[in-house]
């Protein structure tokens, strides 16, 4: 067993991976009340009144939105869909039945055209061989672009979704799904993100959908995308975050707690390698 930030893991072989099975649970009562006064302070001394939130049909956008219209009220809170052809039908399916359950208005725009017509102009002078990193964060783009937009336009202020296991490793768009003024979970890391909506759903009644919870996390720019594509699972990527990060441990420290030396030396280069990112993030609500 390892002790991380206070909280006991246990070390358990899946598969090919080594993995931390958490032994005692945070404070989500707690995280939550200090999110929810973070976000009424905010619109309270930036003297604001609404929220627009692009909601994906994932877990993230899920409990952004819930704690948004949480805290200013769900008459103030608007969502934006905006899906392109790798959107798959259940994200679709997940966003307006979550927005129906919090009682949030929610505009869809199909994205595909707009994408489409800037691969079209950009093929003129440039050669674009598929569907590659410059194109995802392109798709990522035009939905800030029409979040910010549609958040003039209602005098309100765009919501930025991402959680500090995406901002710490840079798996993220700048100036694409990091457009915002403020990111309420972006001091929770992705496991802290399904502790959180698990205790919402215990207390508030099951209002985030369960189909949400069990989905494989997607940012859905690509075919069959998955994040542990990219990135570690989960679970084995938010302990060693928390090592290198939060309790400042060496790679030497962290592989003596448990983790593979090839996945520690990965997330400690995805770290450094994306730290231009970090420094043009909207304000992430603290929650110490």
């Amino acid at each position: 067993m390892v002790t991380i930030g206070g909280v006991v893991w246990r070390i358990k072989i899946l598969d090919k991976y080594r993995i931390m099975i958490k032994l005692t649970i945070m404070n989500t009562e707690k995280i939550y009340n200090k999110i929810i006064e973070g976000i009424k302070k905010y619109f309270k001394e930036n003297n604001i009144t609404r929220a627009v939130v692009g909601v994906s049909g994932g877990i993230d956008s899920a409990l952004t939105v819930f704690l948004i219209s949480d805290a200013i009220g769900k008459e103030n809170t608007n969502c934006l869909f905006m899906p392109t052809e790798f959107t798959s039908e259940n994200s679709k399916k997940d966003a307006h039945k979550l927005c129906k359950n919090l009682q949030v208005s929610l505009t869809e725009f199909d994205i595909t055209g707009i994408f489409n017509t800037y691969l079209e102009t950009l093929a003129e002078k440039l050669i674009i061989k598929g569907i590659e990193i410059p194109e995802e964060n392109l798709q990522a783009r035009i939905r800030a672009n029409i979040l910010m937009y549609v958040a003039n336009r209602k005098n309100a202020i765009v919501i930025a979704t991402g959680n500090r296991s995406e901002i710490l490793t840079g798996y993220c768009t700048l100036y694409g799904d990091t457009v915002g003024a403020i990111a309420p979970i972006g001091n929770l890391y992705k496991t802290e993100v399904y502790e959180l909506v698990e205790w919402i759903n215990e207390t508030k009644g099951n209002i985030i959908p369960q189909s949400i919870i069990e989905q494989p996390p997607s940012a859905e720019l690509n075919k069959d995308q998955k994040d542990e594509d990219e990135l570690l699972p989960y679970i084995i990527l938010d302990p060693i975050l928390k090592l290198y990060v939060d309790q400042g441990k060496s790679k030497e420290e962290i592989e003596d707690a448990g983790f593979e030396k090839e996945y520690i030396e990965k997330t400690i280069h995805r770290i450094k390698s994306t730290h231009f990112k970090r420094i043009k993030l909207p304000v992430i609500i603290e929650i110490e």
